[in-house]
């Protein structure tokens, strides 16, 4: 027996070595594209959109609004080195949009007057002192603008333009990424996604001509992406919220597509666990109006999202892009709803490619449908037909998460076409970051918690003795079911309670229910439910009528007894920094816990 596990030892080492060999020996640049472009489009692709325009009404319109844009960006001035606070971001976006429209209105058109302003731009970036290394996410987008003017208009650039962006992207772009070890290379949020894919798409560039360089930072993408694929673990939620979705999972796509196009490979990633899945779970989280479950620093207002198409494309699943699609026609038919400022806009040309004209409805998918992960969502509907449907969605959670807010329990609710129970959303971080306050500070008394848009006071959630919820505790969905959910907030409010669960239902698609369950608790402490709305609001004791457009909510107070409706003001302090919340206004119960100890606070809409 001891022979036998002696071989078992001796044959593992073989493995291995021989497995340590194959890492040392194995080369990344192995099946490298010969020529230009490999990033994301080839010359066949460019060939196939020119020829599918003539038969293909929706390509041809689409086409056209990109050398529409373009010519707008003609006529303004090349970028300047301008930094906001501690960001050159706004700058690296810029350039991404205008070299890629740029890029794409020679291609199509073959005008030589966006060649020449593409030509302008890039050397113009390539001139700046640096892309701003300090705050990396800035670097990321300028290579990634540059890599692609670079590899797009390769053959129509003259030898010393080449030169000149090859020298940039070296030098501004790989030179400065390769000198990060930590923060964002093993980072699980998007920085991690935007910084190497970035630089990959840099890599990949220049990689036929400074090889060495190129392998070195694809290593370090290789190795460590999988700290920002994490994010999508186990359900495809991604815990920044649907916004931050959009910015790290774009720039996922784009490191995946170059290197299918460039090296015939994705390393696999698209298989990670939940990557391929939150292109659903995004939509699951979007309502009938189009307008998404905003936690975490996200905007309030419906998103364009190319990125989303290319899920489509890629699971063959039209349905997934039914929302953006009503958006994408309104925006080709009627300029003035245009929501084509999305700086990666002209890729749809290619992600639309085999889309039928009529995208169906998602009916396939569930009605009640719910995530885990760092930040777990659940969402009730009461149709995928109907834009007049019930759509209500929630979230656990906790404040310590990246862009998190003091959301846990908080929620929103659609019906009739009305969002009336609504996010505020982010508050822009230059406007905080500039008085000094350190808005990504999350320990419990930090300065984020001042901003009244992050912390409780301002969801859609319970509050305790009128304190900050727990930065430390985490929510947790432990029941759900076709038309019930519980939210365990114990955690949440340590030290104040030792039970809080709050549990949402939804009664025959037409009321939905929301009850909080406190136990264990000090008699007198104060509890308030609050739900923020944009919609007029009139109350009458323990019943609340919602008016917008017509349209009437009738909120009822269940439970406890003789409790009232207030309205309460949305307004944060008025300190200098934050920022007013314009046409909002809170709903509110206040009531105190019991002698018992055990307080239930429950409350119906319906509309």
């Amino acid at each position: 027996m001891k022979y036998f596990s002696l071989l078992i030892l001796i044959c593992g080492l073989i493995k291995s070595s021989l497995v340590t060999a194959s890492a040392q020996t194995s080369d990344l640049l192995t099946g490298l594209r010969p020529g230009h472009p490999r990033l994301i489009i080839t010359t066949a692709d460019w060939n196939n959109l020119r020829a599918r325009r003539a038969g293909n009404p929706e390509l041809d319109a689409l086409l056209t609004k990109i050398v529409s844009d373009a010519r707008k960006a003609l006529k303004v001035p090349l970028l300047v080195y301008k930094k906001e606070g501690i960001r050159l971001l706004a700058v690296s976006r810029e350039a991404v949009r205008r070299i890629q429209l740029y890029a794409f209105a020679y291609r199509i058109t073959g005008e030589k007057v966006f060649l020449d302003r593409a030509q302008s731009e890039l050397l113009n970036l390539a001139a700046f002192k640096d892309w701003n290394p300090s705050h990396f996410l800035d670097v990321a987008e300028m290579t990634t603008a540059v890599a692609l003017g670079y590899d797009w208009l390769f053959d129509a650039l003259p030898a010393t333009t080449r030169a000149t962006l090859k020298q940039a992207i070296i030098e501004k772009g790989i030179k400065p990424g390769l000198a990060v070890q930590k923060g964002w290379a093993i980072t699980v949020n998007n920085w991690n996604q935007v910084c190497f894919g970035g630089l990959t798409l840099g890599a990949l560039a220049i990689g036929d001509e400074n090889p060495d360089l190129a392998r070195e930072i694809l290593a370090r993408a290789q190795k460590n992406i999988s700290y920002g694929l994490k994010s999508y673990v186990p359900s495809g939620i991604y815990p920044e919220g649907p916004g931050y979705w959009g910015y790290g999972t774009t720039y996922q796509v784009l490191m995946i597509s170059a290197l299918q196009t460039a090296l015939g490979t994705d390393w696999n990633m698209s298989a990670s666990p939940g990557f391929m899945a939150s292109a659903t779970a995004l939509v699951e989280q979007t309502g009938p109006t189009g307008r998404q479950f905003n936690f975490s620093d996200c905007g309030d207002g419906v998103a364009f999202d190319p990125t989303l198409f290319w899920f489509a494309q890629r699971l063959h699943y039209p349905s997934l892009v039914y929302f953006q699609n009503q958006l994408l026609l309104q925006n080709l038919a009627d300029p003035r709803k245009d929501k084509g400022a999305d700086r990666f806009f002209p890729l749809l040309a290619l992600w639309v490619n085999d889309l039928p004209p009529q995208i169906p409805q998602p009916t396939r998918l569930p009605l009640a449908w719910h995530g885990d992960g760092v930040n777990p969502v659940g969402v009730f509907r009461s149709s995928w037909t109907d834009s007049n449907a019930l759509f209500f969605a929630f979230k656990g959670g906790s404040a310590r998460n990246n862009h998190a807010h003091m959301d846990a329990g908080s929620f929103v609710f659609d019906a009739n076409g009305v969002r009336w129970a609504g996010d505020l959303g982010m508050q822009n971080y230059y406007s905080i970051e500039s008085k000094g306050w350190k808005l990504f500070d999350s320990s419990q008394n930090s300065d984020r918690w001042r901003v009244y848009r992050l912390n409780n006071f301002s969801h859609n959630t319970l509050t305790l003795g009128g304190k900050l919820h727990t930065v430390a505790g985490d929510a947790r969905i432990t029941e759900f079911s076709d038309t019930s959910a519980t939210v365990n907030l114990s955690e949440i409010f340590a030290g104040q309670a030792g039970s809080v669960k709050r549990k949402f239902s939804m009664i025959g698609n037409k009321t939905v229910s929301i009850r909080d369950d406190i136990a264990a608790a000090s008699p007198g402490l104060s509890v308030r439910w609050q739900m923020l709305t944009q919609t007029k609001i009139t109350v009458n004791n323990n019943q609340a009528t919602l008016q917008q457009g017509g349209r009437t909510l009738t909120a009822k107070i269940i439970s406890p007894s003789g409790a009232r409706f207030e309205i309460a003001s949305a307004q944060p302090p008025q300190d200098g920094v934050n920022q007013p919340n314009l046409n909002s206004q809170i709903l509110a119960v206040n009531t105190t816990v019991p002698a018992s100890g055990t307080l239930t606070v429950e409350i119906e809409l319906r509309p």
